[in-house]
């Protein structure tokens, strides 16, 4: 027996189940069928037998623990249904009483209406009230549902079940709607981040796929994944090409070719061709499952604000018993006292302040950022200073060809041909950047002396031999240990390039200067960010001053520290984080300490490492810089959405316990007041979630 699921008998390739619950014989069969190596079940209601027709493989506890799944869902569907039933039970018997008690039906009839509506009042609000009476006697003090309590039994006490009822009811659905507003959040993450994929292909020796679980995959293993289907899991193409939807792993809506090389992650969408991948990665290992549980882990983190909202709410509920009492010494009217109880500003500060922060992160999470806690949330509306890394970050940390000068005699051709027989075979970025040109320009790459080797001198340059002559690629500096010309040559370059030079048998072929090309995107994002109110945009690079000043004039940022090493950038942000809240923005190992010690620190990019990101708060899965400033501002939508409700919570329950200690509101009133306004603010902070794009926000975030 597991899971409430027995085996009746069991042979290869066949077993029946017994399952004592009726279940619905449609709905079970085609769950089952689609589960893999399951060729056929047949489900009989009267007997609650369950017979299988399977592959010989499959085992008895996958099959259980499939069946287990569906049985969950049925939970989870009576569970929704069970929340409701307050709702409709409350909603039902306040109407039919009200209209008794107003008719002329005969007395008994309106007792047994009396006595119903109570017997619902009491029965719908039992978890309510137990948990407010027990944390009066186990914590020594009261909670909101020692208030709500207190207010049920006093509208009986005063033989007002109809007020009991509405403060069941509304009570009921605000926090339906936190509910529904969390769930959606978890939704959101899930239906973007969710593998979804029950089997994979497996490449056996010879070629042969076979149709496997994808629990059963190992690292080292090779699966094919076709046109439509999910990836299942990470890691490297060694044949074939596509497309690929990688929208739920780096928030990039355009779709990706890739091919032989390349790397993929489980979660993403093959749109189109297919492609043979090398497993690195399953399960809780792949970069999927690291999200998910992020985002999860993020749900538990609670803001400031929240700390805050508690301790307010909690400081309000002796307040209002106060107010009962001082209510009824003055006035001695008991209805006037009720409305103290039945009013009170827990409720809305508590449910909304929770609710704004989980659709918060859950609307992050759709959009591609990985919050990793509520109190972020808080800290990103408050910044005082944003600190950029610039390799990787500001930049796309792929160096480009920017000027070729010939020298006298030579022309640019010859020096790109030149400077790629000795680069080649290096894999240093300027290198690569040297290539990607020669590629460009269709030059045919000359090839080296027989037996001639590359010599590296570090931190200056490397050389070989072409025909007998020695091919130099390097610094000034280097070439001047050569004794190599360049005085006229270096009146045309500008000061502040990366600037390498290429001679040819003694003499100078040229001069290249590589530029890091700036990351598109990364303009618009500066300038929302001032846009946001924050004045203090800094750079900080291990590159040399030159180069830093440039790239800080073209971004038009306040300042630049250049020539940093992992500990000066730690420095830097401590430094600025004494003047106020910093967030420093990077992606390599060597920005980790600065993330940490940053009050938000964000990696952002698809190459970003590992360390990086278990360093930082927040984690951008896109390239897309635009993303940092839409955080900011979705983080203080958030917070003002919050101080709404704050003040829209004290001035209508003030008004309504004000209204109600004049005599002006019975309590059935007060009490649809009240939680009318805290359904109010519950929606209000819920719309985070469910607005759309407005017209001035960019295409990232669809901000409320």
């Amino acid at each position: 027996m597991m899971f409430g699921v027995k085996v009746a008998h069991s042979l290869p390739g066949r077993t029946r189940f017994y399952i004592p619950k009726q279940l619905e014989t449609s709905h079970i069969e085609t769950w089952l069928r689609s589960f893999p190596g399951v060729y056929s079940a047949s489900y009989n209601q009267v007997t609650g037998s369950l017979l299988i027709y399977h592959h010989i493989t499959l085992s008895l506890y996958s099959l259980k623990s499939f069946i287990h799944k569906y049985k969950h869902r049925l939970k989870q569907a009576a569970c929704s249904w069970k929340k409701a039933i307050p709702i409709i039970a409350c909603g039902t018997i306040f109407l039919v009483n009200w209209y008794l008690q107003r008719s002329s039906y005969p007395a008994i009839v309106k007792a047994l209406s009396y006595w119903l509506s109570t017997f619902t009042a009491i029965s719908t609000s039992y978890e309510v009230i137990k948990d407010g009476v027990v944390h009066v006697l186990k914590a020594r003090k009261g909670n909101a549902n020692t208030l709500t309590a207190a207010s049920i039994f006093a509208s009986l006490y005063m033989k007002n079940p109809g007020s009991a009822l509405i403060i069941t009811l509304m009570s009921t659905i605000s926090e339906l709607l936190t509910d529904y507003t969390s769930e959606q959040t978890k939704h959101y993450i899930h239906s973007v981040l969710k593998l979804d994929v029950s089997y994979a292909w497996r490449v056996k020796e010879k070629g042969v796929e076979e149709k496997v679980l994808v629990e059963d995959i190992q690292v080292g293993d090779k699966v094919v994944v076709f046109t439509g289907e999910k990836i299942p899991v990470d890691g490297i193409i060694i044949e074939g090409n596509g497309t690929a939807d990688e929208a739920s792993i780096t928030g990039e809506y355009m779709p990706r070719e890739v091919s032989g090389g390349d790397n993929v992650y489980a979660g993403s969408v093959l749109q189109s061709g297919h492609v043979t991948v090398t497993v690195e990665k399953v399960g809780e290992d792949t970069s999927l499952s690291k999200i998910v549980k992020l985002l999860e882990e993020a749900q538990d983190k609670r803001a400031p604000i929240q700390n805050i909202a508690d301790t307010v709410a909690g400081k309000m509920v002796p307040v209002s018993f106060g107010l009962a009492l001082l209510t009824f010494f003055f006035t001695r009217n008991l209805n006037r006292a009720m409305s103290m109880l039945v009013i009170d500003f827990i409720c809305g500060i508590k449910l909304s302040t929770a609710t704004a922060l989980y659709a918060s992160i859950g609307r992050a999470a759709k959009e591609g950022a990985i919050v990793k806690g509520s109190d972020h949330i808080e800290k990103m509306s408050k910044l005082n200073t944003v600190i950029l890394d610039k390799t990787g970050t500001i930049t796309e940390g792929t160096p480009v060809v920017q000027q070729v000068i010939a020298a006298e005699g030579f022309n640019q051709e010859d020096v790109i041909r030149l400077a790629a027989a000795a680069e080649k075979n290096s894999t240093h970025p300027i290198a690569d950047a040297i290539m990607k040109q020669a590629k460009d320009w269709n030059i045919l790459i000359p090839i080296r002396d027989n037996n001639a080797q590359v010599e590296t001198t570090v931190g200056k340059g490397i050389s070989t031999w072409l025909n007998g002559k020695r091919v130099v690629v390097g610094s000034l500096r280097f070439m001047n240990e050569l004794k190599v010309k360049t005085t006229n040559l270096l009146q045309q370059m500008q000061n502040d390039e990366n600037v390498i030079y290429v001679a040819y048998d003694q003499t100078l072929v040229g001069v290249v200067s590589i530029f890091d090309k700036i990351r598109s995107g990364m303009h618009r994002a500066v300038n929302n960010l001032r846009h946001q109110g924050i004045n203090d945009i800094i750079m900080l690079t291990g590159d040399k001053r030159t180069v830093a000043r440039e790239m800080a004039r073209r971004l038009k940022l306040n300042w630049y520290h250049a020539e940093a090493l992992p500990d000066d950038k730690a420095f830097y942000v401590k430094k600025y984080g004494r003047t106020g809240a910093v967030m420093m923005v990077g992606d390599g190992i060597n920005d980790a300490p600065a993330l940490a010690h940053a009050h938000v620190g964000v990696t952002m990019g698809a190459k970003r490492t590992d360390i990086a990101s278990e360093a930082s708060d927040v984690i951008i899965t896109s390239d897309n810089p635009v993303m940092l400033s839409e955080l900011v501002g979705l983080s203080k939508k958030t917070m003002n959405i919050i101080r709404q409700n704050f003040i829209a919570t004290f001035a209508i329950n003030g008004i309504a316990i004000l209204f109600g200690a004049l005599g002006i509101f019975s309590p059935i009133v007060g009490a649809a007041i009240h939680n009318a306004a805290t359904i109010g603010v519950v929606i209000n902070s819920a719309r985070i979630l469910w607005l759309g794009r407005e017209t001035n926000e960019s295409q990232i975030l669809r901000s409320a």
